[in-house]
């Protein structure tokens, strides 16, 4: 295959194995600073995906939640696919500390009572939300943590 300008177009989405958390890319600044780009799998591409409304309140508290374990979130956005989200963090390149910071907002997404910017001020289509869909989106990939550092099947952990 031609390689492509987008890293995850390079990547075989028919040898990896969800849900992982791989180091998907880095850039660095004129002022060198280092912004790192993790792919947050969620569902087995090509064979899952997740619901949009449960997807987009999991962004939704994904990006509220995760700044209150790091200041070094830069974003955090769902893939058009549908299988998991991309995380990026500046200056930060600590894996195991990426691996933390997910545990923990998602753990913060299971106790939540409410969506955040669940409206039509702050959300450009309010109507599309599951708090239930999002919970259970989180506890399925926590669930499965112990699975999060292998990306292929034939990897050891």
């Amino acid at each position: 295959m031609k390689k492509m300008n987008v890293e995850s177009f390079n990547l075989d989405h028919t040898k990896v194995v969800a849900p992982y958390v791989r180091l998907a890319g880095e850039k660095t600044g004129a002022k060198g600073d280092t912004i790192r780009k993790y792919d947050i799998r969620f569902k087995q591409p090509n064979k899952e995906h997740m619901d949009m409304p449960g997807l987009h309140s999991l962004e939704h508290m994904m990006a509220e939640h995760s700044r209150n374990h790091s200041e070094d979130i830069v974003d955090i956005g769902p893939m058009g696919c549908q299988t998991g989200f991309y995380l990026s963090v500046i200056n930060h390149d600590d894996y195991e500390d990426v691996l933390r910071i997910l545990e923990n907002t998602l753990e913060d997404v299971i106790e939540a009572d409410e969506v955040p910017a669940c409206n039509e001020v702050q959300c450009g289509w309010a109507a599309s939300h599951s708090l239930e869909g999002a919970k259970e989106l989180a506890r399925e990939m926590l669930e499965k943590k112990d699975q999060w550092r292998q990306v292929f099947a034939d990897e050891a952990i």
